[in-house]
């Protein structure tokens, strides 16, 4: 059987199988009966001690007093640098007097630059220093 005349037969069969899975209503999905949601509220705030009416305060929060320091910022591990700058040396060059293309003199002068473009920041435990 040529390979071309399966093709209706499987595009039934999804089909088929796509709105068998339609068929079913929301009554089969969710069920009918039971309590209704403020059923459910209430029975809940009368378990916790509360009233429905919502009179009686809720309970205070416990606060910890003590955060975690090793997260926390405080000025204490503000100062503690983790990720140290590494070196990046100022190179100077020193520009002896010369004349411009145009035949004008141009007098000596020195400029500094950085050894590299951008300073980079050590990893820690990367150094030596503490």
């Amino acid at each position: 059987m040529p390979p071309w005349t399966d093709k209706p037969r499987i595009a039934a069969l999804i089909l088929a199988a796509t709105l068998s899975g339609c068929a079913s209503t929301q009554e089969d999905i969710i069920p009918q009966d039971g309590p209704d949601m403020l059923e459910i509220y209430r029975s809940h705030l009368e378990q916790a001690g509360g009233s429905a009416s919502g009179t009686t305060p809720a309970p205070p929060r416990r606060v910890d007093p003590a955060p975690d320091t090793r997260w926390s910022r405080e000025a204490a591990n503000e100062i503690e640098n983790r990720f140290p700058l590494l070196p990046n040396p100022m190179l100077v060059l020193y520009v002896y007097p010369h004349l411009a293309e145009d035949g004008a003199p141009v007098p000596g002068y020195a400029t500094a630059f950085r050894m590299y473009e951008r300073d980079h920041f050590a990893l820690p435990g990367e150094t030596t220093a503490p």
